[in-house]
């Protein structure tokens, strides 16, 4: 008979990767997504008569209560999420409601409707945000740095009170940076790769960027998901860091993607640093410690920094070859700053 499984932003970049593997090894995979009036699924087109869609929304218990009682899972894997950073700052209250409360509701779901059920949650390595030892391990203290690390925190720890309080089999994965050619745009490593291949192609001459001296251990999303499987079939459920174990700058990223995309002038020449990029309360380093998911899962990153640069270059020199044009309007939304030292002033008339 075969496996179910329930994955909660399926439509993310993890969700899609996370679906193709399960299809792979078998499982019946329903998704769930939030319904919108104009709902996408550019980065599950490719599956999309292979897996049920299901809507429903972290913010509304009944979508939940009614989704695991159809789908019926044997693992539920929790990746939906506010999860850029910097959004997180303007919409703190919605991110705490989606990201901290949204994972309770669906524990609580779980527990009253089928305990039998294998829990994972997305955690994050933003909770260690201002970092208290380098580098980050499970027992590392966690000290966030915004809206979504503190309510990510927050479900992580519910996530372990759900494990010890009731006994399920709940997991939590701290996953260091991952990317990918399906990262949202608005995330530095895409925002990169796609803004290298405009520039070798002729289509722009700025890349809009914030703080390069960040450092963050960056791997691969397709590798990372099957980390979090693994969790799920192991026989005591714990929690693990996912990471590859080194760090790189964003600065160093740049420079990688310049050299794959084989643009003979430096990146300085085309950088922009501008101060709505950088955050208020900056995460200046994040270095995972992933030696407790190789032990006990036999897990490790299967691609290395340069390979994942490569990867993502090469997928946007293909997406604008033979483009005229390079889409860089958006619309004017009015930002405040927000810096502590700061007041918030209204935009002038």
């Amino acid at each position: 008979m075969k496996k179910r499984a329930l994955i909660t932003g399926i439509t993310g970049q993890d969700g899609s990767y996370l679906a193709e593997l399960l299809l792979d090894k078998g499982y019946e995979v329903f998704g769930l997504y939030r319904r919108t009036s104009t709902s996408s699924f550019t980065r599950i087109n490719h599956l999309l008569d292979k897996i049920y869609l299901m809507p429903g929304d972290l913010l509304d218990q009944t979508s939940l209560a009614y989704a695991l009682k159809e789908s019926n899972p044997d693992e539920v894997y929790n990746l939906a999420a506010q999860s850029f950073v910097e959004s997180a700052f303007e919409t703190a209250v919605s991110t705490a409601e989606a990201d901290g409360l949204g994972p309770v509701r669906l524990l609580e779901s779980i527990r009253l409707l089928n305990p039998n059920i294998r829990f994972y949650q997305a955690s994050t390595s933003e909770m260690y945000g201002k970092v208290q030892e380098v580098p980050q391990t499970e027992k590392t203290p966690f000290y966030p740095r915004s809206p979504y690390g503190a309510a990510k925190l927050y479900a992580h720890w519910a996530t372990i009170n759900y494990r010890e309080a009731y006994g399920l089999h709940a997991s939590c994965g701290i996953l260091f940076n991952h990317e990918s050619p399906r990262r949202g745009e608005e995330f530095v490593t895409r925002k990169i790769a796609k803004y290298s291949a405009a520039i070798k192609y002729g289509l722009t001459d700025k890349i809009p960027l914030g703080n390069l001296n960040s450092k963050r251990d960056w791997g691969y999303s397709k590798d990372y998901v099957e980390a979090m499987w693994l969790m799920l079939q192991q026989d005591n459920p714990d929690d693990y860091v996912i990471a590859t174990g080194e760090n790189h700058t964003v600065r160093e990223f740049l420079e990688e993607a310049f050299r794959v995309a084989q643009i003979k002038e430096g990146y300085e020449k085309y950088v922009q640093v501008k101060q709505e990029f950088l955050r208020p309360a900056e995460v200046d380093l994040l270095l995972g410690d992933p030696s407790k998911a190789k032990k006990e899962l036999g897990w490790k990153p299967k691609t290395t920094f340069k390979e994942l640069v490569k990867i993502m270059v090469e997928a946007e020199l293909e997406n604008l070859k033979g483009c005229k044009k390079f889409n860089q309007r958006k619309p004017r939304i009015y930002k405040p700053n927000i810096s502590p030292d700061r007041p918030i002033k209204p935009p002038s008339r």
